[in-house]
């Protein structure tokens, strides 16, 4: 009878078991922590993809933006060069009503019963207190000149007209000097005359003045 030490073949087979166990742990574990890894890096991943994606859409809304404003600039510019015209409007208006047209209608006062020359009212009372004189007359009737010429060139108006005495062309030329929108009044040598029409005795005179405005 033959006997058969089989022990040996046993612990064998066990350790060849155990250092499998190992490996497969080993594996194991190798390929639980790349899945981790994998997952940590998916989820870095994601979070750049989700910031990326604010970062355009952000880009997205400030381009929307920039053409907004770009296809309403024709329509804006359009409007400006009407409010600058418009302005242009404005301001040449003004210069005319303080240009030579002011001066027209200073002259009219001048020449009308009632009115008189556009004056400061404390320069007036003053004068009144100072020297009553320099004064124009309230009461002066103008129909008692008229005038044949008015001629402005540079500022410098030369007119020329008939008056029934020297008092009146003083009372004109009082008046004129009193007034804010002349200044170096000068009356011109004058002559007497006859008026063709009326055959009354008049005064033919010029006056000089620089306008204001």
């Amino acid at each position: 009878m033959i006997r058969v030490n089989l022990l040996p073949q046993k612990r064998e087979a066990k350790r060849v078991v155990e250092v499998s166990q190992t490996w497969l742990l080993a594996v194991l574990g190798v390929v639980v922590l790349e899945i981790v890894i994998l997952f940590f890096f998916h989820q870095v991943k994601r979070d750049e993809l989700s910031k990326q994606v604010h970062n355009n859409a952000e880009l997205k809304n400030r381009i929307d933006q920039i053409k907004t404003a770009v296809a309403s600039h024709a329509e804006v510019k359009a409007q400006l060069e009407v409010l600058r015209a418009r302005e242009e409007a404005i301001s040449k208006l003004q210069e005319a009503r303080s240009g030579p047209t002011a001066v027209l209608l200073e002259l009219a006062r001048v020449l009308t019963g009632g009115h008189g020359p556009t004056i400061d009212s404390d320069t007036i009372a003053q004068l009144r207190r100072d020297n009553p004189s320099a004064v124009y007359n309230a009461g002066w009737d103008p129909r008692r000149l008229w005038l044949t010429s008015f001629q402005e060139s540079e500022r410098v108006v030369k007119i020329d007209g008939l008056a029934r005495d020297g008092d009146d062309v003083s009372e004109l030329a009082r008046r004129f000097n009193l007034s804010v929108y002349f200044t170096d009044v000068k009356l011109l040598p004058a002559s007497k005359s006859v008026d063709s029409e009326s055959k009354l005795d008049v005064i033919r005179f010029q006056l000089q003045a620089k306008m204001r405005y």
